[in-house]
């Protein structure tokens, strides 16, 4: 594919080329050479549902024709985890069914997807091909979620650092704190049981009773199940089965209350709409990683998966490398502590001395408070990192509000990453920038604003 430049390039990464110009001058140059023509993208999920996405490629002999494949199987990727499906309905322009078939095989460079999707939705991952217009439409229903307020009320947010933890009575926080753990590499499902507990007989300790408890984490759970999460990565599979997979659902039961728990990209759009009190939000949380959820123009929840970590948005072929999923240019490297990370040797940082990526964080951040010249241009490039990725997200969301949470934006650095992205959708997208809001929440609210918000998960009664 053509990588056109940024025109607001990230000062630390001049060789970023952003999926949403490199897709979009695809586009244009077929449709100015009258050579177009139609793209259909079909997921299925567990439920039945299908979600549908139709757009344009390259006919035969046009420009760019040989680029197709790239193109296609990267918006498949993109579709992927934002909406999630064991299966895939295709049809386009010959050939770019059997590649997204071959590439996203057992044996193809997407393996992991093709695993994951699989073990989400416990179906074979299967690749179904056939011509644009019998791709099927979309055949979903949303929901609402949350904002029950009455009561007193746990909420939590787990993170791969840290969790954030939140007593609420009525609506209004009455404690929060923020607990360190580090569970990626804990082998025993007992440590995080011991240390989920621990935070809630925190929170408890400030409410005269509990009458429901909301949680968010990075992951998949369905009927309050994990069914996948980094955070567990590191427990074996048959202690995973026995002990993790449950555990939420133990845990309400232990404590005799109502307990739900979702993906905190959800949490997240659900706190943006909230606060914002409108729709739609799209919520992008940087932490230990990205996380997305969104909340549609009526105020509910879809069931895609929204796991932006895992969207690719920098085309470079040289582009950060997922270490999990080993895939390229994909928002666990760009929008979270590890793209801050990634940046300082370039800003000539030296971070060795510190052990932990949230001590790395912290210690940028804490720069950042003394006035070292060194660290904006951190928080500049994360900000074109956002713009361009908000502006390829809006390919596939309808966007009205993107609000930005994390500990990514705690300080003065989250200014200039919101203003930065302005300057992106500004330069770069103006229909973009003239209808869609870029915002950060008060400096107390990005950083539990989600435990918060989870907390109203729950109905009473």
């Amino acid at each position: 594919m053509q990588l056109p430049t940024p025109a607001v390039a990230p000062p630390l990464d001049p060789r970023f080329r952003p999926a949403a110009l490199a897709n979009r001058a695809l586009r244009q140059a077929a449709e100015a050479a009258g050579k177009s023509a139609p793209l259909a993208i079909a997921l299925e999920r567990g439920d039945g549902s299908i979600s549908t996405y139709r757009t344009t490629a390259v006919a035969p002999g046009g420009p760019q024709h040989e680029a197709n494949l790239e193109y296609a199987e990267r918006i498949v990727k993109t579709l992927l985890w934002q909406r999630g499906g064991w299966r895939v309905i295709i049809g386009g322009p010959d050939g770019i069914g059997e590649h997204i078939r071959q590439v996203y095989s057992p044996s193809g460079p997407r393996a992991f997807d093709h695993e994951f999707m699989g073990g989400v939705y416990e179906k074979p991952f299967t690749v179904d091909v056939t011509d644009a217009d019998r791709v099927p439409d979309t055949q979903e229903a949303t929901a609402p979620l949350g904002r029950h307020l009455e009561g007193c009320r746990i909420g939590f947010d787990l993170g791969a650092s840290d969790y954030k933890i939140a007593a609420v009575i009525d609506g209004e926080s009455v404690f929060s704190d923020e607990i360190v753990w580090h569970p990626r590499e804990q082998t025993d499902p007992d440590y995080h049981y011991e240390k989920i507990m621990e935070g809630l007989k925190m929170a408890m300790a400030h409410l005269p009773r509990v009458d429901a408890i909301g949680g968010s984490s990075a992951g998949v759970y369905i009927n309050n199940r994990v069914r996948v999460a980094s955070l567990f990565r590191g427990i074996p599979k048959d202690l995973f089965d026995a002990k993790i997979a449950g555990m939420f659902v133990r845990i309400g039961q232990e404590l005799g209350v109502p307990l739900e728990v979702i993906n905190d990209g959800e949490v997240t759009a659900l706190a943006g709409s909230m606060s914002l009190e409108d729709n739609p939000v799209l919520g992008i949380a940087m932490g230990s990683s990205e996380a997305g959820g969104y909340v549609t123009p009526e105020g509910n929840v879809t069931g895609w998966l929204n796991e932006l970590a895992f969207v690719p948005f920098d085309y470079q072929p040289e582009a950060a490398v997922d270490e999990w999923s080993g895939d390229r240019g994909v928002g666990s490297q760009y929008l979270c502590q590890t793209g801050v990370i990634r940046l300082a040797p370039a800003a000539g940082i030296d971070l060795s001395a510190w052990a932990t990526p949230a001590e790395k964080l912290k210690a940028v951040q804490d720069l950042m408070a003394a006035g070292d010249e060194r660290v904006p241009p951190i928080y500049e490039s994360i900000g074109s990192y956002l713009g361009y990725a908000i502006a390829h997200y809006a390919d596939f969301y309808e966007l009205k509000h993107v609000l930005v949470l994390g500990r990514v934006t705690s300080g003065a650095g989250g200014q200039l990453i919101i203003d930065r992205a302005n300057r992106v959708l500004g330069e770069e997208f103006p229909e973009l920038a003239a209808r869609i809001t870029v915002s950060l929440p008060d400096e107390r609210s990005r950083r539990v604003g989600q435990a918060i918000a989870a907390a109203s998960l729950p109905a009473i009664g």
